[in-house]
């Protein structure tokens, strides 16, 4: 890891995108620090320390995906929480609660599992995640990856009574978990992929650890922004996105005061970035669920380039080793 010091003294470099398809994935990428994170970053860097501004949060996110007429589309939504970690733009999810904890029925990989696929040596972080990856999905955009058995999910999401639920499980007036037990339903973890885990920058004041899961939508159920805190949310053809970071087009059309004049790499975090650039490269859907990966934790660093400071990160690679049996 870089330590202050080298942040400061380091030299601007170019990296020129250059070699197979397979070494330009894996070219070191940089993205431009917000006025904010920059005055966080330059304090940090004053107190010439490596130690980190607070501890990791657990987080989980779903990446819901579809097939487009011009590629694979993800959902994409505006973040109105001040400075998520998450991006002011990115997938449905969120930070891990205490209530993830508690127990619930589950389909699909169990805990250790899914503990060796994110590679945590504690089996309870990497359930958390998991858990609260499918709460926040479906708070946000009303997405539930839960069924009465492991062949079955929920229809008609997008009913008035299913939106008053929701409702009240973000204002925590409802457990989620008890509300799925009195529904007879179970977490349908089998439905999840894990693609990604990315974590804050040390400098940060909140930091993640987010996991990254891709689903498809269930049959039967379409995405809906919750209607007490909803901005903005869409299907967004990747490619196109990430075709052109320096557009402002996105960020006009949210039209928010945070983001209005700001590039697509000044909404998204390298984390979002990334995932996004590898469904632009993706034929269809299933292969890109199917296709297996080897998840490893991803961390950008400071790096000061061209006179500023950036983050610095290197693209997970998209190739995998084998997997251990039942993982």
């Amino acid at each position: 890891m870089k330590s202050a010091t080298d942040v400061l003294t380091r030299s601007p470099r170019v990296i020129a995108r250059t070699g197979t398809p397979e070494e330009q994935e894996r070219t070191p990428r940089h993205l431009r620090l917000s006025e904010r994170e920059s005055a966080a970053a330059k304090t940090w860097l004053e107190e010439q320390t490596d130690a980190a501004c607070c501890p990791l949060r657990t987080a989980g996110c779903v990446v819901l995906i579809r097939e487009g007429a011009d590629g694979l589309e993800a959902f994409l939504t505006y973040r109105t929480s001040p400075d998520s970690p998450l991006g002011k733009v990115g997938f449905p999810g969120g930070a891990a609660t205490a209530a993830d904890e508690q127990p619930v029925g589950w389909f699909g990989p169990t805990p250790t599992q899914w503990a060796q696929k994110f590679g945590h040596e504690e089996i309870l972080p990497a359930r958390c995640a998991v858990v609260a990856a499918i709460r926040e999905t479906f708070q946000e955009v009303g997405v539930l990856l839960a069924g009465p058995d492991e062949t079955a999910t929920v229809e008609n999401s997008e009913a008035s009574e299913t939106m008053a639920c929701r409702e009240r499980i973000t204002g925590r007036e409802l457990d989620f978990v008890d509300w799925l037990k009195r529904g007879g339903l179970k977490l349908r973890t089998d439905l999840l992929k894990p693609i990604g885990r990315w974590q804050s920058p040390n400098f940060s004041h909140r930091r993640y650890d987010t996991h990254y899961f891709a689903a498809v939508v269930p049959v039967g159920q379409k995405p809906r922004l919750l209607e007490s805190r909803g901005v903005w949310g869409r299907w967004v053809t990747a490619a196109q996105l990430v075709a052109d970071l320096d557009s402002t087009a996105l960020g006009e059309e949210i039209g928010q005061e945070k983001t209005r004049g700001l590039t697509v790499q000044q909404l998204i975090t390298p984390g979002v970035l990334c995932i996004l650039e590898s469904l632009a490269r993706s034929q269809s859907a299933i292969g890109f669920l199917t296709k297996k990966r080897t998840v490893h934790t991803q961390k950008p660093e400071l790096e000061r380039r061209d006179g500023a400071l950036t983050l610095c990160f290197t693209p997970p690679a998209t190739g995998c080793a084998p997997r251990a049996k039942g993982v």
